[in-house]
């Protein structure tokens, strides 16, 4: 199976997780490759010099943002129709992929920051949230009755910030929030996508996913 395209991928990172979550539901088998953030392979390297997972080769092309893998995988094949969804489904993404992000990084990493205000990036994440929160409590998903990308491209990063103090995070009254992500967590889909594997090293064996 030399033709199989190469996913690079770390299991924790939410970026690598929605990754696996679109290849996972298109039923494109790839070569999954672990790594150690702080061990990188020299041939991820190679694919990819700005060294942040995932990574995908297919062939000759290497596509190094998530999303991108997302698009590529469901544009191979949609089974589940996640790609049919509004142009809203879309702006929910670059909210989540850019200032709810950024809160949540404040957050998570405030020692990291020490000019930012921990309290008020927490804020900022919030007000994403208690959107999403509202709009779930219209449908069980995202975009109406049914999961879509948006809910797959989100979850994992909603799971990273409640994962900050997941007390506090239960405390905050967002109900149809909080079910729409333990519904998430327990399923096998998620369970598949967190399989453990050990770091990819030159001469093992070929790892397929799914």
């Amino acid at each position: 199976m030399a033709n199989t395209p190469i996913l690079w991928t770390f299991r924790r990172c939410p970026y690598a997780m929605r990754a696996r979550l679109a290849i996972r539901s298109s039923g494109q088998q790839v070569e999954l490759r672990e790594i150690l953030l702080k061990d990188k392979p020299a041939p991820f390297l190679a694919a990819s010099p700005k060294g942040t997972v995932p990574v995908l080769q297919d062939g000759d092309r290497v596509i190094e943002e998530s999303r991108d893998i997302m698009l590529w995988a469901l544009g191979r094949s949609d089974p589940e129709g996640w790609l049919d969804m509004p142009q809203d489904g879309y702006t929910l993404m670059d909210t989540c992929d850019g200032p709810f992000k950024r809160a949540l990084d404040h957050t998570k990493y405030a020692v990291r920051f020490p000019d930012r205000d921990e309290a008020e990036e927490r804020e900022k994440a919030m007000v994403f949230l208690r959107d999403i929160n509202q709009r779930l409590t219209q449908s069980p998903f995202l975009m109406g009755p049914r999961r879509t990308l948006a809910d797959m491209a989100i979850l994992p990063f909603v799971r990273q910030f409640a994962n900050t103090d997941r007390a506090w995070f239960d405390a905050q009254g967002l109900g149809p929030l909080t079910a729409w992500l333990d519904a998430f967590l327990a399923s096998d889909r998620f369970q598949c996508v967190m399989t453990k594997y050990p770091p990819w090293q030159s001469g093992q064996d070929q790892v397929l996913f799914p």
